[in-house]
């Protein structure tokens, strides 16, 4: 079985800071585990992160080379690249995620 390096973006990070310290204003604990909950599912993409869907808001226009991870009510968004899974976004399934998608993934398709 093939392991892939499970990397996360600056971007992701910052994502994931942000969800922690709005859910630590009603509870550290709760904060706590969502955290770590998030970080295990994301570290289970070393083995076949190509089971995951294509991210459909993409697909649709033949975009394919990312895909997601739905998490209770997040999404990760993710790339492969060679042996490494890079985590690119963390976001709430509630967001337009159309407009995160368009500012911080296609304008670095576009370098």
């Amino acid at each position: 079985m093939k392991n892939f390096e499970v990397i996360w973006t600056k971007n992701a990070e910052f994502d994931l800071e942000s969800i922690i310290e709005y859910i630590k204003t009603d509870s550290i604990k709760i904060a706590k585990d969502i955290f770590f909950d998030i970080k295990n599912q994301c570290n289970q993409l070393s083995t076949f992160p190509t089971s995951r869907r294509i991210v459909p808001e993409l697909q649709q226009i033949g975009i394919l080379r990312y895909r997601e991870l739905i998490f209770k009510r997040w999404r990760i968004i993710y790339k492969i690249e060679k042996e490494k899974v890079f985590i690119l976004i963390v976001v709430d399934s509630s967001r337009d995620i159309e407009d995160i998608l368009f500012q911080r993934l296609l304008k670095d398709d576009n370098k």
